[in-house]
């Protein structure tokens, strides 16, 4: 384990694990830290030595003194080039991979705008900023959506009532259903998401940029999905996979809880 400090952000916690020479920077998804990627031990990470950062208002990241209105404006995109700038001054400036889950996938792909003369390998699974996934876009770039998130943040009732209603008109399914309302069950828990949704909301990749950087420097790129995701599911990212020449694509028959057990060993079958 270790800390990066970034000035204007704060103090990013990363954790160090898997015994491979290649180094690898990784970034997790909502509710998780910097070691969810353990569990892929024998097919991902068989040949990289991680370094998993935890996200803000997830494990010990902690922003500088941030305002509540500094983080609904969300942080500068250009402040992820930061991640990687203090990580070379502790390691040295060297070749890297990266690896993103959900929302944690937004980071790896501004990360390969940003670096991909210098890295080795992508891989994505269940990446969020390769598609504008319609709640997210509502519930912080619009008005009435920002209003109601604010409300049902800061309200004991609200959320679960919301949450049935949404799955009553199909909005969500019974497995996101689950997931939200085990995120959402307390006030602090509200705030989490309140907080971890607004502070990325600026942290949207270029996806054509990216498409266009892989194709040049030849990246290897996989990307891995659950068959039975309807958060972020392969065909919301088919425009983006269209563009690359050679990607590799998984789908795993899971849903949108993928980095499991169960994916190290379905990837271990496929001999990835």
């Amino acid at each position: 384990m270790g800390f990066l400090q970034i000035e204007q952000l704060g103090t990013v916690h990363f954790h160090e694990y898997s015994e491979g020479a290649k180094p690898m920077l990784a970034f997790h998804g909502y509710g998780m830290t910097g070691r969810q990627f353990h569990v892929l031990k024998q097919s991902v990470l068989k040949d990289y030595h991680v370094y998993g950062f935890d996200h803000f208002f997830h494990g010990e990241s902690k922003l500088d003194n941030w305002t509540e209105a500094q983080i609904l404006a969300g942080m500068p995109k250009a402040l992820v080039r930061e991640y990687v700038e203090q990580w070379f001054k502790q390691f040295g400036r060297q070749r890297f991979s990266v690896m993103g889950y959900s929302i944690g996938a937004n980071l790896a792909l501004i990360l390969v705008e940003e670096y991909a003369d210098l890295i080795d390998n992508i891989f994505l699974m269940a990446p969020d900023g390769l598609s504008v996934y319609k709640g997210f876009d509502i519930i912080r770039n619009t008005g009435w959506g920002k209003y109601l998130f604010n409300r049902v943040t800061k309200s004991k009732w609200l959320a679960p009532t919301v949450l049935k209603t949404l799955r009553g008109v199909r909005f969500i399914d019974d497995s996101l259903y689950k997931i939200a309302h085990s995120e959402t069950d307390t006030e602090q828990k509200r705030l989490d998401v309140y907080y971890t949704l607004n502070i990325i909301r600026l942290l949207t990749p270029d996806v054509v940029k990216v498409a266009q950087l892989i194709n040049q420097y030849q990246i290897p790129c996989t990307l891995i999905f659950g068959r039975h995701d309807e958060l972020f599911p392969k065909k919301a990212a088919m425009p983006f996979i269209n563009l690359l020449k050679n990607p590799t694509v998984i789908e795993a028959p899971l849903g949108h809880w993928l980095v499991t057990p169960a994916l190290d060993d379905y990837l271990v079958n496929l001999a990835l």
